[in-house]
């Protein structure tokens, strides 16, 4: 491993999923200008993240549809009219 290239400023941060509100306490060099208080008592910097192991469905083992821009519902929207069926009639 070389020398002097990891960071020395680990401490401990909460990483929350927002998908779920899973939380998790770990070491961490990310910044952060919130805070939460955690279960122990003590305050400790917030990072919110938008996927975590609690809510991918690799680690979940079931599909779960994590929209946080409403993508899906725009797409949906986009095509509610739409007929397949209707434009093999037409040829």
């Amino acid at each position: 491993m070389k020398k002097g290239i990891h960071p020395k400023e680990y401490r401990f941060v909460v990483f929350k999923d927002m998908s779920n509100d899973y939380m998790f306490l770990t070491r961490s060099t990310a910044q952060s200008k919130e805070t939460i208080v955690w279960e122990d008592g003590n305050e400790y910097p917030l990072i919110k993240v938008e996927i975590s192991n609690a809510s991918h469905p690799f680690f979940t083992g079931k599909m779960q549809l994590v929209d946080t821009a409403g993508r899906v519902d725009k797409f949906r929207n986009r095509y509610k009219n739409y007929n397949p069926s209707k434009e093999n009639e037409k040829e």
